[in-house]
């Protein structure tokens, strides 16, 4: 379990570049597997939820190549699927989340997936529900055995019809549409989750041949046809992280530039930084955020606190909300967080409320804030990072509190922010990462 020691306090100042979008890689990856021709995919970030994906693929007999830093082909063209009842794949599997949606691809091509119960963040429930019940209507047979933990779905032909989802999942979403570009007739998805990320899926999709209407909104309509191509894609820059550095930039008082945003796919998390008082400035497609002493949240318009809740897109992503709870306590004023979709990603809190924060834990979905107005620095302490939201803004928060924090279980963090500690440094911070 390795470490990062921090010493926090100082202002930053620089530019930072956001990596590729790893809830879009890990779905683009999976997406390789409905085709035997050559797929190229850039921007492809360098952590470990990805790699170990690109690694499963490999096993899977997958021809990967890497052709550049960020940038890999893939040509499926011999899938073992006998790997798919061997030992390594179910540790490997279970180890990642992301591997649920090699299910949809494999399922679509060959008639056939399997996968261990996928692991992840404790971050509350995740089901599975919303990806199996699409592809039993679809036409699938599907198999839990609760003794082994795994998963099989298998079917001779999908077969195109009309679903409404049961909630609007981003992974469950991505595995029914890739599951359904290969079946027969039509397929309605109603209540689609309409992400960027499931977006830019359609979009690499129809350069391969699918035939999809409505991207963008919840209503999807997908003609199957019988064979999709190669193709070559880029990922989008990763809303999280650009939200995670304008979080940064207001707790640090830094003036920092994050370049290439894609800022009309960040919906309204730029708005949002604003209504806690943070100023930011558009510079062709990237932010500016100047150096601020202090911020200042807004209320609603009778005067009541305002609150910053969780949403399916276009509402404020989930990912970022232990990043907004961070930056609310040093602002002046009071916000209610209300995490709605994970019982359990507000519990880090106990964590700043060590380091000085004010804040109250309602309940495991909502915590009130009761923001410092930089009067009152956060205190330097020793943390472990539950999962990987919660650990950059632990990050965020060592950062801000001058002295010597200390961070375990770091490896939390590399699952999903490539280099933070090198790329953090070369813009003033002081982080240095004990491996053990």
């Amino acid at each position: 379990m390795s470490t990062f020691e921090i010493i926090g306090g100082q202002p930053l100042k620089g530019e930072l570049t956001p990596q590729g979008a790893k809830n879009e890689a890990l779905q683009i990856l999976c997406a390789t597997l409905l085709t035997d021709e050559k797929v190229t995919i850039h921007n492809i970030p360098n952590i470990l939820d990805v790699n170990k994906l690109i690694e499963l693929l490999s096993d899977l007999g997958v021809q990967v190549s890497q052709e550049s830093k960020n940038s890999y082909t893939f040509k499926a063209e011999n899938v073992d699927l006998e790997y798919l009842n061997s030992p390594e794949f179910v540790k490997k599997g279970s180890s990642l989340r992301g591997s649920i949606m090699i299910i949809g691809p494999l399922l679509a091509r060959f008639g056939k997936g399997y996968i261990p119960r996928p692991g992840g963040d404790k971050i509350g429930r995740r089901r599975l529900d919303t990806h199996f019940i699409g592809f039993q209507k679809l036409g699938a047979e599907f198999n839990f055995n609760q003794g082994e933990n795994f998963y099989r779905v298998e079917a001779k032909k999908l077969k195109g019809t009309y679903m409404l989802l049961d909630e609007a999942s981003v992974t469950g979403t991505a595995n029914i549409i890739m599951a359904a570009v290969l079946a027969e007739g039509t397929t309605t998805i109603y209540n689609a989750a309409c992400e960027p990320y499931i977006q830019q899926l359609c979009r690499m999709l129809i350069l391969m041949g699918a035939k999809i209407t409505g991207v963008g909104s919840n209503l999807l309509e997908i003609e199957g046809v019988e064979k999709l191509g190669g193709c070559e894609h880029k990922i989008l820059p990763d809303m999280i992280e650009i939200g995670s550095f304008i979080g940064l930039a207001a707790m640090t008082k830094s003036e920092i530039t994050i370049k290439d945003v894609a800022y009309k796919e960040l919906g309204m998390i730029p708005d949002a930084f604003k209504r806690l008082g943070i100023k930011m400035e558009l510079r062709g497609d990237d932010i500016f955020i100047p150096k601020q002493e202090n911020y200042e949240i807004e209320t609603f318009i009778d005067g009541s606190i305002l609150t910053v809740a969780d949403a399916p897109w276009p509402g404020l992503t989930p990912d970022l909300l232990s990043v907004f709870l961070v930056v609310a306590t040093q602002a002046k004023g009071s916000v209610l967080i209300h995490q709605k979709m994970f019982e359990s990603r507000l519990f880090f809190t106990d964590k700043l409320i060590d380091m000085g924060a004010q804040i109250i834990l309602c309940d495991p979905h909502r915590a009130t804030v009761i923001g410092l107005n930089q009067e009152n620095q956060l205190r330097p302490t020793t943390m472990v990072s539950p999962d990987i939201r919660a650990g950059v803004a632990l990050l965020i928060a060592a950062l801000s509190a001058e002295g010597k924090s200390i961070i375990h279980n770091i490896d939390q963090i590399d699952r999903g922010y490539e280099n933070i500690d090198l790329r953090l440094n070369a813009i003033g911070a002081n982080i240095k990462r004990i491996v053990n």
